[in-house]
């Protein structure tokens, strides 16, 4: 018997702004060794990634330093000829005259400002045309860079300390490496168009990484397993060689990992289970929901369809195949309370996998959405249904009534359905078959725009690296902490699941809308075009994220959500083609 339950509050989650902006620097310390017209001073200065800086092994002794350092303190340093190189800097590796030991110290200190006053342009020029090595003549170099920076004011300069038309700023002090502006280059992280910036030598360790990547999934499609695992070696060496924080060495990091449980866990059957508890993945779940803008975009546009749908309509049954967390029902209750006329009859079965530690999870979400319906005056009933697969449920289980009008909601659900069938045939076909059974008004199908769904590994992996590069580069753009961490995992299982599994293990077999297509149409359902109010709908939702790398288009009716030219997850709306049956005896 069904219940009529209720709840506490809306569920609705903050949406998050996300920043796009942002640049990212490292610090470059060169260590002058003390000499009484330095007073031992340390420069910092601040370059970005992309500049190349290659320092090489230094010729600088810090036994040599720490005995100039004591002997500086108990008795000034011998007088020296001024046109000779200063004993205590050539000890260190560095040639300077004695002579020119102020005007070095005013050029070092001009760099820095120089450095702090040009724009990111600027400095990146730079970059672009040389590599600046660890100099042993310290002016030439000092006054190398002043000149790629600022050409127009880098002149000589007299030793004079005065400053006046020379350019560089006078003063024998130490450099303020506590100046506010330098540390606020220092702590922004990110580069100006959303993407890390990187050093070419760090560039070419990725493109190793990635060449390396695909030479062990073609040692494992082989079965040469002996090969991967020493590939395997070298590709954590490589991790430790790039910023795994962002960018490919993070999906590089989970690539790996997938690759390595697969190589060193894997059974002979090639299969590698690497579930979540149900609560975990919840969780998980839930962070995804509020890192980024894919699961909104699903529950915003499949709402605003099921809403079109239900126009009209006194007694509506909505069949959820993800119950999760019920995060995407509070939006169409509210809908459905404000419907011209007056809200009609809202039934909801909710299907979700068994609860491990005796709770009723299913239950007590139906007693949350219940409490909102109750509270917008929406008549409201809730079902759920425990089911560890899809296709244990059987049609009887929702009892659907002949007065109802139906919508089967799949979010990133029927993907999973396409792994090996029984002697009945593949489990999505027996689906699709007992959904048009009943006959909906509205099938709404959001999946993966994606194929690894491919018999090939190393076609499968290839895909999957592509695509969640691509999906790791937009959550980038994420700055909340800890749901972006968290939504990482949450893909990083998928990523498991489609590296790491075969057979009826790996559930992660996304295909592409074009798939989708001919599928549903061979299963009898017609397509529905998603109109102007789900694309407006879409288009409103990414106003609330600053990053413009999001975009929403429109293909033959349906909606794909993407991050730059690359589509993500894609939506499709479908209406089941009566049986012959169905139509004779009235259904």
């Amino acid at each position: 018997m069904e219940e009529h339950l209720s709840y506490v509050k809306p569920l609705y989650a903050p949406f998050l702004c996300f920043t796009h902006h942002s640049f990212s620097l490292y610090s470059l310390y060169i260590h002058i060794p003390p000499i009484s017209p330095l007073q031992s001073t340390i420069y910092s200065y601040s370059y970005p990634l992309h500049t190349h800086f290659h320092m090489g092994p230094t010729p600088y002794n810090s036994s040599n330093s720490s005995s100039s350092a004591c002997s500086s303190s108990t008795k000034p340093p011998p007088p020296q000829p001024p046109d000779q190189m200063d004993h205590l800097l050539a000890g260190a590796g560095y040639k300077v005259r004695s002579n020119d030991l102020t005007q070095v110290a005013e050029r070092l200190e001009h760099l820095e400002t120089v450095m702090v006053k040009s724009s990111p342009v600027d400095i990146s020029d730079i970059g672009n045309d040389a590599v600046y090595y660890n100099p042993t003549d310290l002016a030439s170099w000092v006054d190398s860079l002043l000149t790629e920076l600022n050409p127009s004011g880098s002149g000589s300069g007299s030793g004079s300390g005065s400053g006046s038309g020379s350019g560089f700023v006078s003063g024998s002090g130490p450099a303020n490496v506590s100046d506010p502006v330098m540390n606020d280059m220092n702590n922004n992280v990110y580069g100006e168009f959303g993407q890390q910036v990187v050093t070419p030598l760090e560039e070419d360790v990725s493109i190793r990484l990635v060449h390396v990547l695909m030479t062990c999934a073609e040692a494992v499609q082989r079965g040469d397993l002996s090969l991967a695992g020493l590939l395997i070696d070298d590709l954590q060496g490589l991790l430790g060689r790039v910023n795994s924080g962002c960018g490919i060495g993070k999906v590089g990091s989970f690539f790996v990992d997938a690759l390595s449980r697969r190589v060193v866990n894997s059974p002979q059957n090639g299969v590698v289970q690497v579930d979540l508890s149900a609560y975990e993945n919840e969780i998980l779940y839930h962070h995804y929901y509020e890192a980024c803008p894919y699961l909104k975009f699903a529950h915003f546009t499949a709402n605003q369809a099921i809403l079109e749908a239900f126009d009209g309509q006194d007694c509506v049954h909505v069949i959820d195949f993800n119950l999760m967390q019920g995060l995407q029902w509070p939006a169409l209750i509210q809908a459905l309370a404000l419907r011209p006329g007056g809200p009609p009859l809202l039934r909801l079965t909710g299907i979700g996998p068994p609860s491990l530690d005796g709770r009723d999870s299913l239950r007590e979400i139906g007693l949350k959405l219940a409490e909102l319906a109750r509270s917008v005056n929406v008549r409201f009933a809730f079902r759920g249904v425990a089911a560890s697969r899809l296709d244990d449920v059987k049609p009887w289980m929702l009892q659907v009534s002949p007065k109802e009008a139906v919508a089967v909601n799949s979010i990133m659900q029927l993907h999973k359905l396409l792994g090996p069938g029984g002697p009945r045939g593949p489990p999505v076909d027996l689906v699709l078959d007992w959904i048009r059974d009943l006959n909906p008004r509205i099938l709404m199908v959001v999946e993966q725009e994606s194929n690894h769904n491919q018999p090939e590994f190393l076609d499968r992996f290839t895909e999957s690296l592509y695509y969640y590069s691509t999906m790791f580069d937009s959550l980038d753009a994420c700055t909340a902490q800890p749901e972006k961490t968290l939504a990482e995992l949450y893909i990083q299982r998928e990523i498991c699941n489609v590296v790491c599994c075969e057979g009826s293990a790996r559930v992660e077999r996304h295909e592409p809308l074009v798939r989708w297509r001919e599928r549903l149409t061979g299963a009898g359902f017609a397509p529905l075009h998603l109109g102007s109010n789900a694309f407006k709908q879409a288009r409103m939702l990414l106003t609330l994220f600053s990053a413009e790398g999001y975009s929403v288009e429109e293909n033959e009716g349906c909606l794909t959500l993407g991050w730059h030219s690359r589509p993500l997850i894609a939506a499709s709306a479908w209406q089941a083609i009566p049986k012959p049956s169905a139509v004779t005896t009235g259904r």
